[in-house]
């Protein structure tokens, strides 16, 4: 779990483009809240590693959506009763269940139509909500965390300073902390 914060520290603070941690960032939520191991998700998660965006941000948010499941679930799983059950719909799924391999995706189940729909809905919203807070943090509030006494402390221990050089220097950035 650390890698991926450091990966996102440096993204953020680095030449990364904002686009590509917000889409990183989007594809998180996507997966975050689709229940993780079955069929549909696996083809989703692989099929995120052919666009280009940050791949840590998607893992970080990924997992912090996986372990906040509890809390999120309700509202998934009212999107997904919903929408698996619009009597339009019905034939479609029935023809999906009644085909071979597509019922190993779970489709049926509410958390996952929920977390699909929801993801979907979601996507482009959080795409542009990062895409503008990135440039908002590099500017406003990186230069003030640098500044912080406990930050300047931390960077004062030879070790840190010279790991937070090494990261700096294979990142191409000024500075990581």
């Amino acid at each position: 779990m650390i890698k991926p914060i450091a990966k996102l520290i440096v993204a953020l603070n680095g030449n990364l483009g904002r686009k590509q941690v917000a889409a990183g960032f989007a594809w998180g939520l996507l997966l975050g809240l689709i229940p993780a191991g079955n069929v549909f998700w696996i083809v989703l998660l692989a099929l995120s590693f052919m666009f280009k965006h940050h791949h840590a941000s998607k893992m970080l948010l990924m997992a912090i959506l996986q372990i906040a499941s509890g809390a999120v679930a309700p509202l998934v799983d009212i999107v997904g009763w919903e929408v698996l059950y619009i009597e339009a719909l019905q034939p479609f799924f029935t023809g999906l269940y009644n085909m071979p391999f597509v019922p190993l995706t779970r489709f049926n189940n509410t958390l996952v139509a929920g977390g699909l729909v929801l993801g979907a809905v979601l996507w482009v919203p959080v795409f542009l909500l990062v895409a503008r807070l990135v440039p908002l943090y590099r500017n406003n509030l990186a230069p003030k965390i640098r500044n912080l006494k406990i930050v300047k402390t931390i960077k004062g221990v030879p070790i840190i300073s010279k790991l937070a050089s090494a990261i700096a220097k294979v990142a191409g950035i000024d500075d990581v902390l």
